[in-house]
Formats: structure tokens, C-alpha cells, sequence
């Protein structure tokens, strides 16, 4: 495994709706094939996104002694200059 480089991070409180608007336009800038995040004045960064992307969504539990958590991940990566296809899913 090689190194891995943290490019861009953020993490806010928001409301459902306002995450769901959040995916919607990450989705669109997905599939335009470029994802600009950028966040103050800080450096943009820009991900150009194959054809061909591994998509991950993991669901977690997680119980604590006072409190128990739930989250929904997305994760999206691909190889550079590799493409790559595999068997579709679906959401039901």
C-alpha cells in the first residue's frame, strides 16, 4: 500500500434536507466528470472522475455507554489511468 495524501476534510452539522442537497450537487459534479471543493480561502482542490468509479456505502452501528451512534458512508475512488467494471447494485 502506498501513502495516503488528505487532500480536503470537512465536517459540519447540518439538517437532513441540507445533506440531501449537498449529495444532489456532488452527484451532478460527479457526473460532469469534475469535483471542485474548496471551502473559505483555502486552495482548491479539483478531482477529475473516470467513466469508471468503485462506489462503497457502509452502514455502522456504533453503541457507547451513554449514547448509540448510526452512520451512513459513501465512499467513491477510483485508480488513476485504470478503468475497471464490475457488476452494478441498486437502492431499493
Amino acid at each position: 500500500m502506498g501513502t495516503e495524501t488528505i487532500l480536503f476534510k470537512t465536517e459540519e452539522k447540518m439538517s437532513r434536507r441540507m445533506a440531501a442537497n449537498l449529495l444532489r450537487q456532488v452527484a451532478d459534479k460527479l457526473d460532469n466528470g469534475k469535483v471542485k471543493l474548496q471551502q473559505g480561502e483555502q486552495k482548491a482542490v479539483i478531482l477529475k472522475i473516470p467513466d469508471q468509479v468503485e462506489v462503497e456505502i457502509k452502514a455502522e452501528k456504533e453503541v457507547g455507554k451513554r449514547k448509540t451512534k448510526k452512520k451512513l458512508d459513501l465512499e467513491i475512488e477510483w485508480h488513476v489511468g485504470e478503468q475497471k467494471e464490475k457488476g452494478a447494485f441498486s437502492l431499493g
